[in-house]
């Protein structure tokens, strides 16, 4: 497997790029670079600007196709891959657990998505996909359909459960992402300083 990380959102609601935004003085992207690291051998970014990542030992590539979208960037990491199985992650989501990630990995075998579900939503942003799902994923982006549930319907999708995951990250963690000002705050400063 390799791990791959879409970093090329537009950032409208942060109102600056996320992924150098810094947690304990760190670039959230090397937290994610770091995490993957221990387990992947081959990491990609998936940015349209590649120029910024250049310091990163990861493959940089740029969107296939000029549709912004999330969908255009797992097409365009899977495209670039060579291998079957892959863990994508948001560029915005700095507390992943190496873990969890290695469970999801060990149960892919036989599907097309390993998805944790919470409350009954999918995280699809931190999920593993497999690289057959190309055509799938192509042909809605030219349906300029950029959810990424739509794939689900055609694929074969394994669903790790609540239970599961707080058998690794119970705190859940993982699939804090910070698309705001707000919620970078909150993420970065300690009790004393959230309460001033």
């Amino acid at each position: 497997m390799a791990g791959i990380v879409l970093s090329g959102g537009v950032n409208q609601r942060m109102g600056t790029d996320k992924a150098f935004l810094k947690i304990d003085g760190i670039p959230m992207i090397e937290h994610i670079l770091r995490a993957l690291k221990s387990i992947f051998d081959k990491i990609i970014i998936v940015t349209n600007n590649p120029q910024l990542y250049t310091a990163y030992d990861a493959m940089l590539v740029t969107d296939a196709y000029d549709k912004r979208g999330p969908l255009t960037g797992i097409y365009s990491g899977l495209l670039k891959t060579t291998d079957e199985y892959n863990f994508v992650v948001a560029c915005d989501m700095p507390f992943l657990n190496s873990g969890l990630i290695s469970y999801m990995m060990g149960l892919a075998a036989g599907f097309d998505i390993v998805v944790p579900r919470i409350g009954g939503l999918s995280e699809p942003l931190h999920a593993v996909y497999h690289r057959g799902l190309l055509p799938i994923i192509e042909n809605r982006i030219f349906r300029d359909a950029q959810q990424i549930q739509g794939i689900f319907s055609n694929a074969r999708v394994r669903y790790v459960t609540e239970v599961e995951i707080d058998c690794h990250d119970q705190g859940r963690r993982s699939f804090m992402n910070l698309n705001t000002p707000g919620e970078y705050k909150e993420a970065t400063c300690s009790d004393l300083e959230c309460r001033n």
